[in-house]
């Protein structure tokens, strides 16, 4: 389903059956809440997060000082828009069926999934679409670690995350960068997660030294999937969250993120969720998360592993 918008301008794909492309965007408005029939706070963001890249739609050419040139570096790479996953706030578990089908749909077709949501539900069809595509390392930014067994009877909900990728057997490594604050985790979340081996950097850590505090956990040539809570930034440059809390990632260390992850590991996919586009200022938070996304693809234009792996 096509919003009015699409990413940047980019093309879009009508049927993602008969995809060609290197990378595909993809909107995943629906995931499961805690509250059935709800709609999730979430659930207009990839729409405006596209919205806040139109201004983009006629400078896909322009020099971006990100990137250091053009989005697509003057290559043949193909980027399209897929739309958004149709969703209805009373079928959660269609919701996360049909999202892990569609993400699966352009695994297959060769291209890596950009996945816009969303609340980060989400994050478990994302993951769960690579199961038999090899064994990945999960990169997470985020101000929580997401190890919540369940919450209210609801085992797939935006707190368990984390804890549904531990019992994934092709993932084989957790990396959890930004965690500060208060939140739901419990002292038995947190045993669970130091038990199944995560590795939990706090913000202060990221502060203290940097964006190689997560980096250099990073095995050199591994397959890495990135997904990213815009809680793990900080509220000055993103108060448009559910759970905003001081000392997050400045936009300047997601980007080195972006852009050293890409340099050192094989990234598959990626996805931003948790932005809450009824709260933001001026809309400061929605270019945020845009010009995160594009960071994303114009990092993985630049990867000499993504550059191995294109068909």
């Amino acid at each position: 389903m096509m919003s009015q918008y699409t990413f940047a301008g980019l093309p879009e794909c009508g049927e993602i059956a008969v995809l060609s492309a290197d990378i595909a965007i993809i909107g995943v408005p629906h995931g499961i809440s805690y509250s059935v029939g709800v709609p999730s706070h979430s659930v207009n963001a990839p729409m405006a997060i596209r919205k806040a890249t139109k201004r983009y739609s006629e400078m896909i050419d322009h020099y971006d000082y990100d990137l250091g040139g053009t989005l697509l570096d003057n290559s043949d790479i193909r980027v399209f828009d897929c739309g958004d996953v149709p969703g209805d706030p009373s079928d959660p578990i269609g919701n996360q069926r049909r999202s892990q089908e569609k993400i699966r749909a352009i695994i297959n077709a060769g291209a890596v999934p950009i996945v816009l949501g969303g609340d980060d539900s989400i994050t478990i069809p994302f993951l769960r679409a690579f199961q038999g595509k090899g064994v990945f390392t999960v990169v997470q930014v985020d101000a929580h670690i997401d190890w919540r067994h369940e919450v209210n009877g609801i085992t797939e909900g935006p707190s368990s995350s984390m804890r549904r990728a531990s019992e994934m057997p092709w993932i084989d490594k957790l990396i959890q960068a930004g965690m500060r604050g208060v939140g739901s985790a419990r002292i038995e979340e947190i045993d669970a997660a130091r038990d199944y081996g995560a590795e939990i950097i706090t913000a202060k850590n990221i502060q203290d030294g940097g964006i190689d505090e997560i980096l250099s956990l990073v095995t050199e040539g591994s397959t890495c999937l990135l997904t990213i809570d815009c809680d793990g930034l900080d509220p000055s440059i993103m108060s448009a969250v559910n759970a905003p809390m001081p000392g997050g990632l400045s936009y300047r260390q997601v980007v080195d993120l972006l852009h050293g992850l890409t340099k050192k590991a094989n990234v598959c996919g990626f996805n931003l969720v948790e932005f809450v586009p009824e709260k933001d200022i001026n809309g400061l938070a929605a270019l945020t998360a845009a010009r995160i996304s594009f960071n994303m693809i114009g990092a993985l234009v630049r990867s000499a592993f993504f550059a191995q792996n294109r068909i």
